[in-house]
């Protein structure tokens, strides 16, 4: 990743303000451990978050600048599934935080169909959608993170993808037009959906969802989360599952990782929980390289004993 100077990320935001309406957070050198589950991340060159009123304006027109001034850009959602290096992010790190909401109360909500911004937090939009008798997403209920991110690596939890329900996204697209389109079920596949081949910034995701019993659904949703905390999800800082499950291997990762005698392994402040095989957790002032050691070693064990690769589901960066 390119390395912008100071004065250059001064003057992209300079530039961009001067052309369009901002409001928001704006920091140099911001900490990004603040910004990931992980709680692990050097600073950004310069760490924005655009309030809603401003976002798409504000954002179209910095990605344009920065294109112009080869300064580069990285969308930040929930900080979930990332692994930020120690030396940070040099250039732009672009939260959309403040672009969270949901639209549908009135009209929208008769025939199901829910606009949900992309920084939305997850856990928001279930509860959110639950407590209004609607059905869809509560298999997501704890899960941390933002609706963009969450469409962008199509999450999965408990047997449930976001691709099941979701049928419209609202992009950026690679020339920075703001396009709706329909998407299929057909487009995405396992941890993996069509945006990660392009150079987009996901906008809006809408869902479709079915009518259901409050109470019920409040109660799904709080078992989901129940479940999250006995399994040791929040114990310790971390991005959950570290590597995919592939049904070729025969287990999931967490049980093969287990039966490889590697769980409570320490690196650093890194560790492999010692309840379970497919998590890294930090313990107290872990580094980047602490982990990405850990994610090196379970896939040298994995291959020399077994034969297989074990595919990181985490995004390490740069």
């Amino acid at each position: 990743m390119n390395k912008p100077a100071q004065r250059d990320l001064e003057a992209l935001f300079t530039r961009s303000k001067a052309d369009v309406f901002f409001s928001g957070q704006a920091v140099f050198g911001e900490p990004l451990a603040a910004h990931t589950t992980f709680r692990i991340g050097g600073p950004a060159g310069l760490y924005l978050k655009p309030d809603a009123d401003c976002f798409v304006p504000y954002i179209t027109t910095l990605l344009r600048l920065s294109r112009e001034m080869g300064i580069p850009v990285f969308i930040l959602g929930g900080g979930a599934n990332l692994l930020i290096d120690d030396a940070g992010m040099p250039g732009v790190v672009l939260d959309t935080g403040g672009w969270s909401g949901i639209a549908g109360a009135a009209a929208l909500a008769e025939d199901g169909r829910f606009i949900l911004r992309a920084g939305t937090p997850v856990d928001e939009a279930v509860s959110w959608t639950g407590d209004r008798g609607w059905a869809g997403l509560e298999s997501f209920a704890g899960l941390p993170g933002t609706v963009g991110g969450a469409v962008w690596m199509n999450a999965r939890c408990y047997e449930q993808e976001t691709a099941d329900t979701l049928i419209e996204v609202t992009v950026l697209d690679e020339q920075l037009n703001l396009v709706t389109a329909a998407v299929s079920r057909a487009d995405f596949s396992y941890k993996q959906s069509p945006f990660q081949r392009r150079n987009v910034v996901i906008v809006n995701a809408v869902f479709m969802l079915t009518r259901g019993n409050q109470d019920e659904l409040r109660e799904k949703a709080a078992r989901f989360r129940r479940d999250r905390e006995e399994k040791g999800h929040f114990r310790y800082p971390s991005a959950g599952s570290v590597f995919k499950n592939n049904r070729e291997h025969g287990a999931p990762a967490g049980k093969i990782i287990e039966n490889l005698g590697l769980r409570g392994t320490r690196i650093g402040g890194a560790q492999i929980a010692p309840w379970h095989g497919n998590f890294i957790v930090n313990t107290g002032g872990a580094t980047a390289d602490d982990v990405r050691r850990l994610i090196t070693l379970v896939q040298e064990r994995a291959r020399t004993a077994l034969g297989i690769e074990l595919e990181p589901e985490v995004l390490a960066l740069p």
